[in-house]
């Protein structure tokens, strides 16, 4: 793998001379990460309208041994969509709807599509596309299949790999792999869709996808609840669980520190509730029938207060006041963010172990950085948080972040002593591909090698993440 050649360039503007930019300012918006920890570089940005274009651009630089980094919609958050001198490869331009077939509940989308859209499309077609996330307006569909994006709805519906039922991909030779099925079943071997998705873009660009729909439900109610410990809400969970057969869509964990500064620092936003507890849970039940999502939360509810798991409770009542219970989830580290920056950590456990972990984790870093604050959120419904500890009031902000490091492996040693993950959902990117190493057993990263290997030999797919 070699960074890009004064030949490989000429030859990749010629093959696409509607579709590339050297521009500096054109190409800054593509190279700095969200929360702006990576600021990277590249001698040149291609914009493919086509997956033809996306084969010419890669059998170059196959041909050349030149390392490309694929980027979507530039949400990702450890840094594996920033080049750093490779060829920046964005699939945005890839806009198609190909196919919509409500009776597969399947549609099939190019990878430039964003989530936001996706949503939008089954719902003109009167079906339901569950992956739901804070970022779903940029997010692209060939992002979110890439880095397996988790979301909201897990609970219900699983990770993105769930809903994934065929990709088309251009592989790291520049051949295209056909896989648009919608097929449920298909038991022929290795499944190589699923090697693609959640690899990172290092085995393969991907370019399109079939995705799985669902009825749309036609009842559905949102409640934030009160509650005194974390223990409590997955006490909560369960209870929940049984009430509704299954029909708990999301079950979002959060608590009061983050509270605070979601009110604190974006604005038009409201206490959810008369008292101000320790610890919120937000719940969304759908349902099937008219009316029974708000009869199954109401008796939920009921239930929850006689056992004395919540103090206190909100239901929505209409549209509005929905997504405003869903901004106060959804703004929590556009909240943290003006505090001056903080380890930010998104790991999962067991989720009987939630409440635990959380004990011991909290104790692990006042310990290790006597003042800090900890504000944590997530789905707890399917054991994943985001755990993030961020300065004292007066602290030196520069001398915080800079133990960072030794604060993530404080918090991640916890993780791996409850047979968790350090990431749980947003992929392992430049932030966490090193540190992995310390948890992930020697089989593990052999065999990950070995498949790269196989796949990419010339290593030119996202070089520096993964294995």
């Amino acid at each position: 793998m070699t960074l890009p050649t004064p030949q490989a360039i000429a030859e990749l503007k010629a093959a696409l001379p509607d579709a590339f930019t050297e521009d500096t300012n054109d190409m800054a918006p593509w190279l700095t990460e969200w929360r702006g920890r990576w600021t990277g570089h590249t001698p040149i940005l291609l914009q493919p309208r086509t997956t033809a274009e996306v084969q010419k651009a890669v059998e170059i630089c196959a041909r050349h041994g030149v390392a490309i980094v694929t980027q979507g919609g530039g949400t990702g958050l450890v840094g594996g969509q920033i080049p750093f001198g490779e060829v920046l490869l964005s699939t945005r331009k890839l806009r198609e709807v190909r196919d919509v077939t409500p009776l597969d509940d399947a549609m099939t989308v190019e990878a430039g599509v964003t989530l936001l859209e996706a949503q939008e499309i089954a719902k003109a077609n009167n079906r339901f596309f569950p992956l739901s996330l804070a970022a779903e307006g940029s997010a692209t569909i060939g992002g979110v299949i890439s880095t397996n994006a988790g979301g909201t709805q897990v609970l219900r519906y699983g990770m993105m790999r769930d809903l994934v039922l065929g990709v088309e991909a251009v592989m790291p030779d520049g051949q295209i792999f056909n896989g648009l099925k919608r097929l449920r079943k298909d038991n022929t071997g290795y499944d190589l869709k699923q090697l693609l998705i959640g690899a990172e873009g290092t085995l393969g660009v991907i370019t399109a996808a079939t995705l799985k729909l669902y009825p749309i439900m036609r009842s559905r109610c949102v409640a934030f609840v009160g509650l005194e410990s974390a223990a409590a809400s997955i006490e909560l969970l369960a209870r929940a669980k049984d009430e509704t057969g299954g029909g708990v869509e999301a079950f979002e964990m959060m608590k009061r520190l983050g509270m605070e500064l979601v009110l604190k620092n974006i604005p038009d936003t409201r206490e959810p509730l008369e008292t101000t507890p320790p610890w919120y849970v937000l719940i969304e039940i759908t349902n099937g029938t008219v009316g029974g999502a708000e009869a199954q939360m109401e008796r939920l509810l009921e239930v929850a207060f006689e056992e004395g798991l919540i103090t206190d409770a909100s239901i929505a009542q209409s549209d509005a006041q929905r997504a405003q219970f869903w901004r106060l989830r959804e703004e929590h580290s556009a909240g943290l963010k003006p505090e001056g920056g903080g380890w930010k950590h998104d790991v999962s456990v067991p989720i009987s172990r939630i409440s635990d972990f959380i004990d011991e984790a909290t104790a692990a870093v006042e310990a290790f950085h006597p003042g800090c604050r900890v504000s944590c959120f997530g789905h707890v419904g399917d054991g994943n948080l985001h755990y993030d500890i961020i300065p004292g009031i007066g602290e030196d902000i520069p001398a915080f972040i800079a133990r960072w490091k030794e604060g993530s492996q404080v918090v991640h040693d916890v993780v791996a002593k409850y047979n968790g993950s350090i990431s749980a959902e947003h992929g392992l990117g430049r932030l966490k591909t090193e540190e992995v190493k310390r948890y992930k057993s020697p089989l593990e990263i052999q065999t990950m090698s070995a498949i790269r290997k196989a796949i990419d030999p010339q290593r030119i797919m996202n070089p520096a993440v993964l294995f």
